[in-house]
């Protein structure tokens, strides 16, 4: 999963950088549906995939705040 994330995002990056270039360089409209195409694949495709790797294994509960939580904040000081 960290290869494939990795591959993933080097390729949204270098459609990003090719995108930027076709819209100065070559057409202006054509360069803009690439970028918008990138934005949107890292956005419902990268991202999702990337979220589900970080969280896989982690309780919610220990991130959120609750009167346990707070009581050992409390603690702590």
């Amino acid at each position: 999963m960290k290869l494939l994330l990795r591959f993933l995002f080097i390729g949204i990056l270098s459609c990003l950088g090719y995108g930027l270039y076709h819209k100065t360089q070559i057409n202006f409209e054509e360069g803009e549906r690439i970028i918008g195409f990138t934005v949107l694949t890292g956005a419902f495709v990268f991202l999702p995939l990337f979220l589900y790797h970080r969280w896989k294994g982690k309780r919610l509960k220990d991130y959120t705040l609750s009167e346990e939580n707070f009581r050992k904040m409390r603690e702590n000081k």
